[in-house]
């Protein structure tokens, strides 16, 4: 078998937001989000996937949306890109969906919380160690929250997650390791296919049971995927020479040039002969 990559946001989308995903999107957000516990009993899926109809368009797949119990609304994203802005539209994204409760004149008591969760296919806070961050409004001397959770943040960076299938003991576990390494399996590990929803999620990721139309938008949302990573990489690799070939102008030695670039002696020693 050949799974689709979770991680791309067709197929994250159709994995997790269509009609038939009601019982996985509720494992999945009941691993993340409440340590697997059964908070979430049900849920509506807002923005549920539907099949590509206009080739090519960045925007054909949204977020998944969905309204879970306790009228909590939950928006989640599959970024695998860290472009520029990026935190600043998580929070732009989570405080629009929370404004937009209300029509005109109704009061502020109806509002409901918020959660924006965002998975990352990069480490947004190389000063933690931990997989899953979260944040909340909170007084910054005392640490009291504000409101109670009106507006919370949830973070999944899967760089970060390094256990192997023989590791995995939770469902919080094995479904970071659905989105991780689902595109590099060719069955379903035993571990995992003893989860029904898990096993559902592989179903719907078997390549074979996707149309030519779904296929075709998938393979063009990973090069474009890749093509943006090589852009990424291409200009951070010429911001690094350039900072390389200031210090050399400025007479630093080689070892501390590569000490502070992170670029290797032999790499510095050519950039001083060119």
């Amino acid at each position: 078998m050949t799974f689709i990559n979770p991680k791309t946001d067709f197929a994250f989308k159709k994995i997790f937001g269509s009609q038939q995903s009601k019982d996985i999107l509720i494992s999945f957000l009941n691993a993340l989000l409440y340590n697997a516990n059964p908070t979430i009993e049900d849920l509506e899926i807002l923005n549920p996937y539907l099949a590509p109809q206009i080739r090519g368009v960045k925007d054909t797949y949204l977020d998944v949306k969905a309204k879970i119990t306790g009228d909590k609304t939950v928006i989640i994203e599959m970024q695998v890109l860290n472009v520029e802005g990026f935190e600043k539209r998580i929070l732009y994204n989570a405080a629009k969906a929370y404004s937009i409760q209300l029509d005109s004149g109704e009061n502020y008591t109806f509002l409901n919380p918020v959660i924006a969760l965002t998975i990352t296919d990069f480490e947004m806070f190389p000063n933690f160690d931990k997989v899953i961050s979260r944040f909340a409004l909170k007084e910054q001397d005392y640490l009291v929250d504000y409101s109670i959770y009106d507006i919370e943040l949830v973070f999944v960076e899967l760089p970060k997650f390094n256990k192997t299938l023989a590791e995995l003991e939770t469902i919080t576990d094995k479904w970071i390791y659905f989105l991780k390494s689902a595109r590099t399996l060719d069955k379903v590990p035993e571990v995992m296919g003893v989860v029904p929803e898990i096993q559902k999620a592989f179903d719907i990721a078997n390549q074979a049971n996707l149309n030519r139309d779904e296929l075709e938008d998938l393979q063009k949302r990973e090069i474009f995927i890749q093509d943006q990573r090589n852009a990424i990489t291409k200009a951070v690799n010429q911001k690094i020479i350039e900072i390389a070939m200031r210090l050399i102008d400025a007479g630093l030695d080689d070892e501390t040039i590569s000490q502070t670039t992170k670029l290797s002696l032999p790499e510095v020693q050519k950039l001083r002969i060119n």
